[in-house]
Parts: structure tokens; C-alpha cells; sequence
């Protein structure tokens, strides 16, 4: 018998009595994403490298599940892991938004509030990141080691000073890299087999990238989940 894991029986019909969060507004029942204005700070999986080949291989193979309909899944030049969460159209409100800007502030006009505070910003330490788990909707990711960790914490405290505001999960904030969002939840009955899936996997990405490639963190606005355009970029690389 299968053991579920935590982070898939949360996908399950049964541990949930409410539709997906983000359905209606980030994305609809077709599986195309909505217009949802905003900024944010990320670090794109680095284009041709061989961990992108290794996550679209990853991504691929949810896709090719039968279940892969009831996701929305995102085009794969926007696979990133968000650095510092900027403001966003839906979500006008404390602790989400600067206290000492209007909340009916546009969001162009936010983002180029920001991009002025940040013209200057001086880049942190690089880090690396490491896959801790693979789910109907991404991958989990953490620093690599300890030191890693400390510098995504150092980054994300930079950022927590310029942009004005800290989520409530910012000193535990997850990582990760996000391949499709839920648009209707599992059938308990296809969870043992998505298991089995996923496990393979984690072992996959483990032993082809223990280390995930990424760029250096960018401030970048959006329209939608498609696609993040790199404003400013914070890397001392040539």
C-alpha cells in the first residue's frame, strides 16, 4: 500500500470543501490565466541550462497524467522561484501593500514607485537551491545548505525594507517553482498513483540537478502567470 504524502493529500477531493483560491480571478475553469496586474522579485530557472531540461521534463510528465485537465498550467518561460512577493492587483490590502502608499494606487504607478527605491539596491550574496519535493502543482525548493538559506533570508529582509511591508509567512516563506495551478481537486482514488509519480519524480531531479540553476534575482512586472518581465536585475556578473 501506498504511503500518501502530506503535500499531495492537500490536493485531495476530500481534504477540501472549497474551490481552488485563486480560481475565477488568477485563472478559470478552461485553464486560461486572467489578468491579475503586479511586481514581484524572482529568479528565473536559467534558460538552456540543463536543470530547465530537467524541470520541463518534470513538467512534462504531469502533464501527461490524466488528471493533467483539472490544472491550469502555466507557459514554461515564466518557471521561476519567487524571490520577495511584490504587490498585486487582487490583494490591496495590509499586510500586502505599503502603509505609506494609497491602496487605489495603479499598479504601473507602484511599479514605478518601485523601481526607483530599487535603482540603487546593491546585490546580496548568490545562493543555490535544491528541490525538497514535487507536487501536482511544482516543485518545493530550499537554500542548499545553511549558508544558502541565510542568504535567501538576507535577500528577502532587503527587499521586506525597500518595498515597505512583511507577509505574515515572511520568515517562513516556502520556495518554490510553479508549474500549474488547480482548477479541480484530485480524486482521492488517483492519489496512490500521482504518488508513485511524483516520488520518481524527486528521485529524477535529484539525481540529475541536486542543484537547481537559476538567475540572479530581477524585479519584474506582470499581467498574468505567463509571463515576468525583468525590469532591473541585481547581479555583479559581467
Amino acid at each position: 500500500m501506498i504511503s500518501i504524502s502530506p503535500s499531495l493529500l492537500a490536493f485531495g477531493r476530500s481534504a477540501n470543501d472549497a474551490p481552488p483560491k485563486h480560481l475565477g480571478t488568477r485563472y478559470g475553469t478552461d485553464g486560461c490565466f486572467l489578468r491579475e496586474p503586479g511586481n514581484t522579485v524572482v529568479s528565473h530557472v536559467t534558460a538552456g541550462s540543463p536543470s530547465e531540461l530537467a524541470v520541463l521534463a518534470v513538467r512534462d510528465r504531469l502533464l501527461a497524467m490524466p488528471e493533467a485537465e483539472q490544472f491550469a498550467f502555466t507557459d514554461p518561460s515564466s518557471l521561476h522561484m519567487t524571490i520577495f512577493q511584490g504587490i498585486i492587483e487582487y490583494r490591496r490590502r495590509l499586510p500586502y501593500w505599503p502603509v505609506d502608499m494609497p491602496f487605489d494606487t495603479s499598479i504601473d504607478a507602484m511599479t514605478e514607485h518601485y523601481c526607483a527605491r530599487l535603482k540603487n539596491f546593491a546585490p546580496l550574496q548568490p545562493f543555490r537551491a535544491r528541490v525538497t519535493d514535487v507536487t501536482p502543482t511544482g516543485l518545493a525548493l530550499e537554500g542548499d545548505s545553511a549558508a544558502d538559506r541565510a542568504h535567501l533570508k538576507a535577500w528577502r529582509d532587503a527587499f521586506a525594507a525597500v518595498f515597505g511591508y512583511r507577509h505574515p509567512d515572511h520568515d517562513n516563506y516556502a520556495f518554490h517553482i510553479t508549474f500549474a495551478y488547480v482548477i479541480d481537486w484530485l480524486d482521492d482514488a488517483a492519489l496512490p498513483r500521482w504518488q508513485e509519480m511524483l516520488s520518481d519524480q524527486l528521485a529524477y531531479l535529484r539525481e540529475r540537478v541536486p542543484v537547481i540553476e537559476l538567475d540572479p534575482p530581477a524585479f519584474c512586472s506582470f499581467e498574468d502567470m505567463n509571463h515576468f518581465e525583468e525590469l532591473i536585475v541585481f547581479s555583479d556578473r559581467p
